[in-house]
């Protein structure tokens, strides 16, 4: 009575197959999202965001950084790892930057609840790319929990730096995004892990 067992492995490779295609599908219209939104955002923060030559300063994000230049040279499974981690904490991050734009901006609801929505999504994109690592038996890193995260949550630091904050945060969206993308594309296209 093994070779039912052995059938049952073997038919969860189309099931694995087809997690990792649509997760990828997700994250690839979620990185179109991601543009989307950066341009929404920058062009309700008035002048001088989208200015040509505008360039803000960096302010640390809480609990979260863009991802590291060597992150293409790690194995698929340790690179989506990161990427769940960084999904994980994406949402709290951009409730805050939504919850400061109602403030800065609530004549924008459409701004709004795009932000909204972009924390919804991450955190579905989260928790597809924590699935597919568990399929492929990886276990997560065990990311800091979104109430951790919101603890370091920015409140209102003033006009100027909360809107680069919530540039930032839109930033590291969509470049967490494009990088998960990227990294499934990795195990969909066969490429070695």
């Amino acid at each position: 009575m093994k070779e039912p067992k052995a059938e049952s492995s073997i038919s969860l490779l189309p099931h694995l197959e087809a997690k990792i295609r649509q997760t990828h599908s997700l994250a690839r219209l979620l990185t179109k999202y991601a543009e989307q939104l950066l341009q929404e955002y920058v062009q309700h923060q008035g002048e001088p965001f989208g200015l040509p030559g505008f360039s803000p300063p960096r302010l640390p994000v809480a609990g979260l950084s863009a991802p590291a230049p060597g992150h293409a040279g790690l194995p698929v499974p340790e690179r989506l790892q990161l990427d769940a981690a960084a999904l994980a904490t994406l949402p709290v991050l951009l409730d805050g930057v939504r919850r400061l734009q109602a403030e800065l901006n609530p004549r924008a609801p459409r701004l709004l609840r795009h932000l909204e929505e972009a924390a919804l999504q991450a955190r579905a994109l989260g928790a597809a790319v924590e699935t597919v690592l568990a399929a492929l038996g990886a276990s997560t890193l065990g990311s800091a929990t979104e109430a951790a995260v919101a603890a370091d949550t920015p409140t209102a630091p003033g006009g100027f730096s909360a809107k680069v904050l919530g540039l930032h945060v839109c930033g590291l969206y969509g470049e967490w995004v494009s990088r998960t993308e990227g990294d499934l594309g990795q195990l969909v296209s066969g490429a070695p892990a």
